[in-house]
């Protein structure tokens, strides 16, 4: 009888080993490490850097948005930014196929939440962004203090809004990270 419930318990225990990848667990890891990093940037930008230059000059403030806007457009970035959602979607494509409802809820509130992070930036802050750099030269700007003006109320408030969205994708992820269950030991 023993010898029974032995070859009964080992075929339900092991499709959770054959549903194991090599990437298992990798795609969600990494979306998760890049919304983290994003969460990290945008929130840095919300409580330090922003409040920071706000008792600035005019002219410091364009000036040195100016440069952080260019140096921020770099290789780096932009795999952290457009790929932070990407493996997030990716993830939420694993987590179906997988068929956990738990995971998949969570998966796809944070891929949702990635993507209407890029998308605010897209919308929103970019466009200032953009503004701002074809102002030129901030020692030629004529009314310099009104480019400060029309760039920087907005920009730090979709930037809140896109801080709160980021962090709160990294917390799905993060969540459906938990849920995963765990490889059986070899």
């Amino acid at each position: 009888m023993s010898s029974q419930t032995t070859i009964d318990a080992r075929p339900e225990a092991a499709p959770a080993v054959v549903m194991h990848t090599t990437r298992d667990g990798l795609v969600l890891g990494g979306a998760t490490v890049a919304m983290g990093l994003l969460a990290g940037l945008f929130y840095s930008y919300a409580v330090s850097v922003m409040p920071g230059l706000h008792g600035a000059a005019d002219l410091t403030v364009v000036d040195a948005m100016q440069n952080v806007n260019r140096a921020i457009e770099n290789p780096v970035f932009f795999a952290t930014f457009l790929g932070g959602p990407a493996l997030a979607l990716w993830a939420l494509v694993d987590e179906r196929r997988r068929g956990t409802r738990a995971g998949t809820r969570w998966v796809a509130a944070g891929a949702g939440l990635a993507v209407a992070t890029l998308a605010i930036t897209f919308a929103f802050n970019i466009p200032l962004n953009d503004a701002l750099d074809a102002a030129g030269d901030p020692s030629r700007i004529a009314d310099v203090a009104k480019v400060r003006d029309d760039f920087e109320t907005p920009w730090v408030i979709w930037n809140v809004v896109r801080t709160v969205t980021v962090v709160a994708s990294f917390a799905c992820l993060t969540r459906a990270l938990f849920l995963r269950p765990r490889r059986p030991a070899r």
